[in-house]
């Protein structure tokens, strides 16, 4: 734990929105945030009727469902003090896009205008939040960091992921070339253009493979399982990790 700081003035809850692919496919993710958070002196709370943010059906042009998606999301989260998601790709669903679906709608709009100052993406909370850099972790690797489209276009995230990962023990961070580019992902832009999709990971893990990364590190599970796929069939040894599995390591 990082020395200096005094707790009595941080929240005392946190509510986990852990994310549709995180809670089906890579649930460590969620428990290695809360791991870190409780670290850091949080009482985290898993709202278990939690379910989907809605994008999935708002980027597919289905904006009804989307809507009840989000009602839903608004209902279960009301009344949380903090709402962290391991997603720079949900999070901007919620923070960037519900004032468009609920534009038409005011009592669903003014709930998320109140909701949207307490919702913070994993990093972001961390640094702005809990004001911390330095979570006392260690990982012993050579990392590469992939920039998330979501996160970095939409909510602006880039160096601060960086200056977390700089503060882990015995981590070495290598810059990939074109660090920024997509993975090729992109949800159902993956599904509705594989071909495109399959030539945006290559070029990705061809990027990766010149750092000599041990690990690609990003804040969104969607690119790392993209990626991971791409960098298997290539035969290629290195592994993926979500930010918080990085900083829960001690």
């Amino acid at each position: 734990m990082p020395l200096g700081y005094n707790f009595s003035f941080m929240p005392a809850r946190v509510s986990l929105f852990v994310t549709c692919l995180v809670d089906q496919f890579f649930p460590r993710v969620g428990l290695a945030m809360a791991e870190v958070l409780e670290r850091l002196g949080y009482r985290v709370e898993f709202p278990e009727a939690q379910t989907c943010c809605g994008q999935p059906a708002f980027n597919t042009g289905y904006r009804e469902e989307a809507r009840c998606v989000a009602r839903h999301f608004l209902s279960v989260f009301a009344d949380a003090d903090y709402i962290v998601a391991p997603s720079g790709s949900c999070t901007s669903m919620i923070a960037c896009h519900y004032e468009e679906l609920f534009r038409r709608d005011p009592a669903a709009l003014s709930e998320v205008r109140r909701l949207k100052p307490r919702l913070w993406e994993f990093s972001q909370f961390l640094l702005q939040v809990a004001g911390v850099e330095d979570v006392g972790a260690r990982l012993p690797a050579v990392v590469t960091y992939h920039d998330s489209c979501h996160a970095l276009r939409e909510l602006g995230i880039r160096e601060g992921p960086r200056r977390l990962l700089a503060r882990v023990r015995e981590l070495q961070l290598r810059e990939m070339p074109a660090g920024a580019e997509c993975c090729g992902f992109g949800g159902t832009f993956s599904v509705k253009f594989p071909e495109i999709s399959a030539s945006m990971v290559r070029a990705k893990i061809e990027a990766i493979r010149q750092t000599g990364a041990d690990y690609v590190v990003s804040v969104d599970v969607s690119c790392l399982m993209q990626i991971q796929g791409a960098l298997n069939r290539a035969g290629l040894p290195v592994g993926t990790l979500h930010l918080a599995e990085v900083l829960a390591r001690q």
